[in-house]
């Protein structure tokens, strides 16, 4: 009896540290930005990366085996004082942790799926580097996206204004070289997928084509999702997300959505989520639904209850999503008059759809990331749907237990291995 007693006490007396304790993530590995700097968190301890404060244009990539670390970061001595913008694209090793970098002036860096190359744009021109060399690929590149096997890129070549009119903005696929250093050609391996219409029409609404970007294939690699937009300013407003067939044969027009929100697919099955509706949220938090549409049948379903609307989702397996959601309401210029969202759990073919996040007042929670290696899922708490400053939280995948995992973060990227057909995911936030 006494000898029960004595192992009580001491439960109790852990029960706080426990309670306290820093959540289960073996297997997730963070880099993120904070206060200008890069850091890492992995198992479950932060270190500080980088010793020189910097200005990150992106958030930070892993490589395909969790072994680097892709950024951007504004140059601090420009090639030429007339250059608006130029940043340098570097790499980081976390074995040998040495820092690397790739070129002094390139852009929108992105890691192969199958090994360690990185490809980035210097102007238009899209370039693939090995880490000790780099090779131009392809010239006139817009956005671009690395095809599932890594030996492809797919891009898009924008629209030009004429004097009879808007030409229309073209699909390429890219073929990349196996030996990158034999490459003599800028054009042999370059194929039109297809041309885009001049203007999109889905039901009543009507988009002049101007460009395509944001490229995402489907789990079986046979469909790509991309935005398409119209000029500059009014793109803030309406875009399309598209998708086409990989062989360029079928092409649909879902949907009208804003450039802020990514249409995201599913984890194994060809369902693709986004969140539909025009009109910037400085027009008032309406207009914007979760929907799935489902392929090839091009079926799609609705998810959203009236009088609510959608800020942001992520799929936490194939039939259920987590959503951040407020009430409809009109924008106001008082950041404390607007809704401030909480996280819902949907399952496709449920009407019944559960709050799983009741942050504090004044509180919001976005941006949420379902990490299935660990069964966690994660959100970003803030002040306000534009406030810099903001939390990493982390809960089970029903919301229970939520903590603080990492405070004050930036742009970030995790990585995962996954027990599931494709060895690793990487999500990344802004």
């Amino acid at each position: 009896m006494k000898k029960q007693f004595c192992l009580l006490v001491v439960f109790l007396l852990l029960l706080p540290n426990i309670a306290n304790a820093e959540p289960v993530t073996e297997g997730v590995k963070v880099a993120f930005v904070r206060d200008g700097f890069l850091w890492t968190k992995i198992n479950n301890k932060e270190e500080k990366i980088t010793t020189e404060k910097s200005t990150y244009t992106n958030p930070p990539q892993w490589s395909h085996d969790g072994k680097w670390i892709a950024y951007q970061v504004e140059a601090k001595k420009k090639l030429s004082p007339y250059i608006e913008s130029q940043t340098e694209i570097w790499v980081y090793n976390l074995e040998t942790k040495k820092h690397k970098r790739i070129t002094i002036d390139g852009t929108n860096p992105k890691w192969s799926p199958v090994e360690n190359i990185l490809a980035f744009k210097s102007g238009g021109v899209l370039n693939v580097s090995n880490l000790e060399h780099f090779y131009n690929i392809a010239l006139g590149v817009g956005d671009y996206s690395w095809y599932p096997d890594g030996r492809s890129f797919i891009t898009a070549s924008g629209a030009s204004l004429r004097p009879d009119g808007w030409t229309n903005p073209v699909l390429f696929k890219i073929g990349l070289e196996k030996d990158l250093a034999k490459i003599t050609s800028l054009t042999k391996n370059v194929k039109q997928l297809y041309t885009i219409p001049s203007e999109l029409k889905k039901g009543n609404i009507s988009l002049l084509a101007i460009d395509a970007s944001n490229f995402q294939f489907s789990p079986d690699g046979k469909w790509i999702s991309f935005v398409v937009s119209p000029t500059a300013s009014w793109s803030m407003d309406s875009n399309m997300v598209c998708v086409i067939s990989s062989d360029g044969q079928n092409f649909e027009a879902l949907d009208e959505i804003i450039g802020k929100f990514s249409p995201k697919w599913a984890f194994q099955e060809n369902r693709i989520g986004y969140i539909a509706g025009g009109g910037r949220i400085v027009f008032g938090f309406k207009n914007k639904d979760l929907k799935v549409t489902e392929m090839p049948a091009f079926k799609s379903i609705s998810l959203t209850p009236p009088k609510f609307a959608e800020l942001g989702f992520a799929w936490k397996n194939d039939h259920s999503l987590v959503v951040s959601r407020v009430k409809e309401s009109e924008w106001s210029n008082n950041e404390k008059q607007r809704p401030d969202p909480s996280l819902f759990l949907i399952k496709i073919g449920d009407h019944a759809q559960m709050q799983i996040t009741h942050p504090p007042k004044d509180y919001g929670d976005y941006d949420p990331i379902y990490l299935p290696s660990a069964n966690k899922l994660t959100w970003l708490r803030k002040k306000d749907l534009a406030e810099t400053q903001r939390d990493l939280w982390i809960a089970g995948q029903k919301g229970e237990n939520p903590k603080v995992w990492i405070k004050n973060v930036g742009g970030y990227d995790f990585f995962e291995i996954v027990k599931r057909p494709s060895e690793s995911l990487s999500f990344t936030i802004v």
